[in-house]
């Protein structure tokens, strides 16, 4: 085993370094899908905005100001969208999921072919800022400096996402009115704006991600509809709502995309939907997932 992974390390790296960026976008679809109960199918055009924000302010040459620039203006871009989003579902909260998903998937595709005139068909590169755009030496190979500063931040939002839902007065709020909007809206608390703010919150997550994902993935036309599939497959494989469930299942899902593609390469997209097949037939809520959340 000790021989495998000494073999197989940089895969593995790449596995976590992937998981980590699915982490960050997938988290945000999981809480807006398993708490406030929106199919968002404009996930990933956030995210290819995030990228092509990146690729404009970063491209003509690293900087950490730009690259922090970058983060600052896709974050604003993402708050204002999730709010428009949320305005635009919410006539049909009571509606099907259906309804939700050509709604959002309208505005997906509009934002993609807005993006793609203004951009070109070109895929567009973005450098990682100085100082993570070298290499470090592991068991003889090298490995991208950014690839393992990701792997941290990563871990940092995963933290702090867990603490927010389940340790503070805020997250105590979010889950309240998951489980009954019409007793929180009793006691006086605008519901609307509890919506409001996880969809901004997760819109905010995912044009980040596309910030961060910028130096591994570049900017290109489709990128959104890769990682929508991806993000898709982490929140039913990790279960809805659960910051938990979005970790575990983005880190294996990472894993599949790396070594799936360096050990069966030709294989790679059967394992990734045969792993989401088993979950489905053995587990339908998903790892992490309640009974309740799968039966709706």
């Amino acid at each position: 085993m000790t021989g495998w992974l000494a073999a197989n390390l940089l895969s593995v790296l790449n596995g976590l370094a992937i998981g980590a960026l699915l982490f960050v976008l997938a988290v945000g679809l999981s809480l807006v899908f398993g708490m406030m109960d929106v199919l968002n199918l404009a996930h990933g055009a956030l995210f290819l905005v995030g990228a092509y924000v990146a690729a404009a302010l970063v491209g003509g040459g690293a900087s950490w100001g730009a690259f922090l620039g970058a983060l600052g203006l896709a974050a604003v871009i993402g708050l204002l969208a999730g709010g428009g989003l949320s305005a635009m579902t919410e006539p049909l909260r009571r509606r099907s999921h259906l309804d939700q998903a050509l709604l959002t998937l309208g505005v997906a595709l509009i934002v993609a072919e807005v993006l793609q005139i203004v951009f070109g068909d070109d895929p567009l590169a973005v450098p990682a800022p100085p100082g993570l755009d070298g290499s470090v030496s592991l068991l003889g190979a090298a490995y991208p400096t950014y690839r393992l500063a990701l792997i941290g931040v990563g871990a940092v939002l995963a933290v702090a996402v867990h603490v927010l839902v389940e340790r503070t007065t805020l997250g105590a709020l979010i889950r309240a009115t998951v489980a009954d909007r019409e007793m929180v809206a009793a006691v006086g608390v605008d519901n609307r704006r509890v919506k409001i703010a996880v969809f901004a919150a997760g819109s905010m997550l995912a044009t980040v991600a596309g910030v961060l994902g910028g130096p591994i993935y570049g900017a290109s036309v489709g990128l959104d509809s890769t990682v929508l599939i991806l993000a898709l497959v982490v929140v039913v494989i990790g279960g809805l709502g659960s910051v938990r469930g979005a970790l575990v299942g983005a880190l294996v899902i990472g894993q599949i995309e790396s070594l799936g593609r360096a050990l069966l390469p030709d294989l790679a997209s059967f394992v990734l939907f045969g792993a989401l097949a088993l979950v489905l037939v053995l587990r339908p809520q998903g790892l992490f997932g309640s009974r309740a959340g799968a039966a709706a």
